[in-house]
């Protein structure tokens, strides 16, 4: 139990910290021009992680904050692809021919939504620009409501490894709040075709926080879902920013639990995954004891990015499609965010990249990034070897020194000379921790983040 003190202090408003700077700091200082040199500037023979978005679903989510839109023009869909395809030309022109890529990942919306054809017709083109190691791991999210029959082969046959699919809750009530009715059969039986179709990993998404949704429920819907043993899950905090999705004001905001319900609902769901054999890992992910995002956070080895917690240790990561935003060494820079926009720069002779915003990463912007992200995935940092690592002086995270001091006395972190480490009760307030080395972080602004519980 967290007293209503604790909640009141350590409850605002954050970002989720799968990058530092965050996106709210991305400006249109950063530019085509920038991505393009920094593309040229990967080093020869580096991996690199490719990210692809469609922004398409075949119906909305009440709850979601995803880039996405419903598409019923399966010629739109296709001309999509073609555009990712252009797009990809142009990133692997500038990377130079066979760049070794060790991990893909297809995100949206629902990827699932393209034509096979175009699906294949852009891994095709993938596995000619690139080099995909023999280990990469090759995922994407689909909507087990919306599955065509043909497409678990298909994703067998080119090679997909691991699947993710959203769940998100099972009662029946809280399903027609967010307008997202899934049964328990249709999710059961996702799982059983793509493992028919010798994809090995799957993952599937949980949410807390949203209407309607108890303690006794959300546990109930864990217990349902680690019955069909996962490889994975993903347990999120519902984020209610309706200021930036309005499809989210239809939700019935009277129903929304409070921060004390929702840190309950987290507890429970916590509790039934353990007794049902999963690690807990990072904030908000659990995975089987020989998974390799357990033993990747058993070895230390965890990384952080745009897409969460992930097993994949490259350094660079080029995001393709609408919206979608890729990492670099020297800053990270983000795609136009519609699909009109991104296809009419696509089609500019004069643009070479799509490519509207970004923001240059400063040496203290590197050096709190690996805090935050230690922090992030092992719950544990050294701040003495972080600085001596980037040459900084001693005392470059005195700023932290009051608000950790409290920390530690609320018990949420243990202090043992320049090494935090944050305890059980406080991993659901890791993101209060990470925030404390956010040298962008405006305490005011509640309009640009959800709130941390």
């Amino acid at each position: 139990m967290v007293s209503p003190d604790l909640l009141s202090r350590y409850g605002g408003n954050l970002p989720r910290y799968t990058s530092y700077p965050t996106a709210a700091q991305f400006t249109g200082d950063i530019g085509p021009a920038d991505a393009d040199a920094w593309l040229r500037a990967v080093p020869t023979g580096a991996a690199l992680s490719l990210y692809l978005h469609v922004p398409f679903c075949d119906a909305l989510c009440l709850f979601c904050g995803c880039n996405t839109a419903v598409m019923r023009n399966p010629d739109g869909r296709a001309a999509y692809g073609a555009l990712l395809i252009d797009e990809l030309s142009r990133v692997a022109e500038r990377l130079g021919p066979g760049r070794p890529v060790s991990h893909v990942q297809w995100g949206g919306g629902t990827p699932t939504t393209l034509p096979p054809g175009t699906l294949r017709q852009v891994m095709q083109t993938i596995r000619r620009l690139f080099s995909v190691e023999d280990s990469a791991e090759i995922a994407i999210e689909l909507d087990p409501r919306y599955l065509p029959d043909d497409y678990p082969p298909l994703l067998g046959a080119l090679g997909f490894n691991r699947v993710s699919l959203g769940v998100q809750d099972l009662d029946p009530e809280v399903q027609r709040a967010c307008g997202r009715i899934q049964s328990h059969a249709q999710t059961a039986d996702c799982i059983r075709r793509v493992r028919d179709a010798g994809i090995r990993s799957v993952n599937i998404d949980l949410i807390y926080g949203l209407p309607h949704q108890t303690e006794q429920g959300v546990g109930d819907t864990a217990a349902s879902v680690a019955a069909l043993r996962p490889d994975r899950l993903a347990v999120f905090g519902y984020a209610h920013v309706p200021w930036k999705q309005k499809r989210q004001a239809l939700l019935p905001a009277p129903a929304l639990p409070g921060p004390a319900d929702r840190l309950a609902q987290r507890a429970r769901i916590d509790a039934v995954l353990r007794r049902a054999g999963y690690r807990a890992i990072g904030l908000d992910h659990y995975a089987r004891p020989a998974d390799r995002m357990a033993l990747a956070a058993e070895a230390g080895t965890l990384r952080r990015n745009f897409q969460g917690y992930t097993v994949d240790p490259a350094s660079v990561l080029v995001g393709v499609g609408a919206s979608a935003i890729s990492a670099f060494g020297p800053g990270l820079t983000q795609n136009a965010t519609t699909t009109a926009a991104y296809a009419r720069l696509l089609a500019d002779p004069e643009r070479i990249l799509p490519v509207v915003r970004g923001v240059r990463r400063t040496a203290q912007d590197r050096l709190r990034a690996d805090v935050i992200e230690a922090l992030m995935c092992d719950l544990r940092a050294d701040l003495a070897d972080i600085a001596r690592r980037h040459a900084a002086p001693d005392d470059c995270f005195a700023d932290a020194a009051p608000a950790l001091g409290q920390l530690a006395a609320d018990g949420f972190v243990t202090l043992d000379g320049p090494v935090i480490r944050v305890t059980e009760a406080g991993r659901p307030f890791l993101r209060t921790v990470a925030a404390l080395f956010d040298a962008y972080r405006a305490p005011a602004d509640v309009t640009r983040h959800a709130a941390a519980i």
